[in-house]
């Protein structure tokens, strides 16, 4: 059986990380994922899917991740129930992220968010990030490089690409 999700997508809003009884990290997110397609209108919507990540990952991706951030997703689809305060049976469906990828700079996410007209292009990036219990914390503190002008080797390209060109 397979169950193997892949996203890119910007997330809606920051992480909501929070801790567990026990002290586990768990962070809370939605993406907006753009649908390869156009409307009647010629308008593209989007899908806006609720995703989840555990321990380091989850602090980690609250730390370098804010509004905006374009990010690639991979992990899991997970149904989940409960009953509400009113003794409804609540059905949840959501993305069990196992890994994350920021996929633009720091310095171009920032230049967005300042200029928010101006055409999304992807500028650099590629930080990989693993949900894996194994993984020390040191070497977690040691996957994230801090980006700049003069670290990123995509500071200096960028690409004039109308939307309509992209495939997504």
């Amino acid at each position: 059986m397979i169950n193997n999700v892949v996203l890119v997508g910007r997330l809606t809003k920051d992480p909501d990380l929070r801790y567990t009884a026990n002290g586990t990290g768990v962070a809370t997110f939605t993406l907006a994922v753009n649908r390869n397609f156009t409307n009647q209108s010629g308008n593209r919507e989007a899908d806006f899917i609720n995703c989840v990540i555990w321990r380091k990952s989850a602090e980690t991706l609250a730390n370098y991740a804010r509004k905006g951030t374009l990010l690639g997703v991979t992990g899991r689809i997970q149904t989940r129930n409960y009953e509400n305060q009113q003794g409804q049976r609540v059905y949840v469906t959501e993305v069990v992220a196992e890994n994350f990828q920021l996929l633009e700079s720091r310095s171009a996410n920032e230049q967005r968010q300042q200029n928010p007209s101006s055409n999304d292009s992807f500028q650099g990036g590629g930080n990989n990030f693993n949900n894996n219990s194994n993984q020390s914390s040191q070497s977690a503190k040691n996957t994230m490089p801090d980006f700049d002008r003069d670290s990123d080797p995509f500071s200096g390209s960028s690409i004039d690409i109308s939307d309509d060109d992209l495939p997504f």
